[in-house]
């Protein structure tokens, strides 16, 4: 007689696939992204934890004079949100999802870097937007947040855990690629005199003369000149302490040159 196979219950079935996915090994947890500070290369900010902070591990942002200074990707992601609350909660803000669940928050935002809209591409470096006051903030500063699977996380810079509960000063290397521009200095004939700092108010520590080939190592604001490339409160850094007007620099590009970091 042929032999008959036993049927398994719908309960044993269960069972029997429960233990084999035992067996199994857990898939790993995907790592973090290297988040870095959310300035760009080289700028010093004061970052802020209190356990009265909503939600608790966020980070408030400020140095001196911050209104409009710019924000940037802490890691490469996608942006996902790019939101006006008006005079509510965070205010003008940007998400940016990364890998492995995680987002970063840039909230209270005087306003959004061009180009920047849902869908975004961005990478170390990339300028969201502008320090600001909007939303439920006192005074300028960034609200900084980092997030995993939606739920607020204590905030690492370079693998390293911020400081709680207190002050603590950040130095960003963020989008520190060591990337540089040249550019010629175009004066008509007249010296373009180099200044100790990014203005016209700084001292006098040389000049180059009219067609000097410069190599620029960051770029910052400062006094507004007015030169043969039009008006421009950017200015270059040629040195240690050494500052061009960008408006007597042919560079190939207006405004801020891509890839060379601010100072």
């Amino acid at each position: 007689m042929p032999v008959r196979k036993k049927r398994l219950s719908g309960m044993a079935v269960a069972a029997a696939l429960l233990a084999a996915a035992a067996l199994l090994p857990a898939a790993p947890a995907l790592a973090a992204p290297t988040f870095k500070v959310p300035f760009p290369c080289g700028q010093s900010w004061s970052g802020q934890t209190r356990t009265n902070h909503s939600p608790p591990y966020s980070i408030d942002f400020n140095r001196a004079d911050d209104q409009g200074d710019p924000v940037v990707a802490s890691a490469p992601g996608t942006v996902d949100r790019v939101t006006d609350l008006g005079g509510t909660s965070y205010g003008k803000y940007v998400r940016v999802a990364h890998s492995g669940g995680y987002h970063t928050y840039y909230a209270h935002l005087n306003g959004f870097a061009g180009g920047i809209t849902v869908g975004k591409s961005v990478g170390y470096g990339t300028v969201l937007g502008y320090v600001g006051t909007t939303g439920g903030s006192t005074g300028p500063h960034l609200h900084y947040e980092q997030r995993l699977d939606g739920s607020d996380i204590q905030i690492r810079f370079n693998g390293a855990l911020a400081l709680y509960w207190g002050t603590r000063t950040y130095t960003s290397d963020n989008g520190c690629s060591g990337s540089t521009a040249s550019g010629t200095v175009n004066t008509s004939g007249t010296p373009l005199t180099v200044r100790s700092g990014p203005g016209t108010g700084y001292a006098a520590v040389g000049s180059l003369a009219d067609g000097t080939k410069v190599t620029i190592g960051c770029q910052t604001t400062g006094t507004t000149v007015t030169g043969t490339y039009g008006t421009s409160n950017i200015w270059d850094r040629i040195g240690s302490g050494r500052f061009i007007a960008d408006a007597y620099v042919y560079t190939g590009h207006d405004g801020f040159i891509p890839n060379v970091p601010r100072c």
